[in-house]
């Protein structure tokens, strides 16, 4: 039976895809509610799940990361971000934890211009490392005031 109350609501047996549909339509909802118009991209080829009309003359590219867990990593390919990072290029990072409601971080992505200990720029280029270079994210305990002031509701205000 579904409820009302997150308070019955459960993650852990849902599937990979289920977990990252599910933030995907929660960060959508979340800006519908901010009065934002948003146009859903048939084919993810690009890195962007979908886009925010700002006006009729600017628009806002959104990737949707979305992890189970309040601490782990996150990433995002560099050569899913083909055209590097902008200012119109946003990560959506939602944590779903058992029992609450999801949270959604919005992220621009200029961000990883200044890697720090919750924003990682990783190359992967010493002999033997066979990893995509990729941005990420550490989300953990001690990150979590660092990545506090990126609140989907503190950053749609802006």
């Amino acid at each position: 039976m579904i409820s009302q109350d997150f308070e019955s609501y459960k993650y852990d047996h849902l599937t990979h895809l289920q977990v990252g549909k599910i933030g995907e339509y929660w960060t959508k909802m979340w800006l519908t509610f901010a009065g934002l118009d948003i146009y859903s991209s048939e084919v993810d080829d690009r890195g962007i799940d979908f886009i925010i009309r700002t006006d009729n003359n600017k628009h806002i590219d959104i990737q949707v990361k979305t992890i189970r867990e309040k601490t782990g990593y996150i990433f995002v390919t560099k050569d899913s971000w083909k055209d590097g990072l902008k200012e119109n290029l946003y990560l959506a990072l939602v944590l779903m934890q058992n029992h609450k409601m999801p949270v959604v971080y919005f992220i621009p992505s200029t961000v990883w211009l200044n890697p720090n200990e919750l924003f990682k720029d990783k190359l992967y280029d010493k002999p033997g490392q066979k990893s995509k270079p990729e941005w990420g994210i550490n989300i953990s305990k001690k990150n979590m005031e660092l990545l506090s002031k990126y609140d989907i509701s503190k950053m749609v205000s802006k």
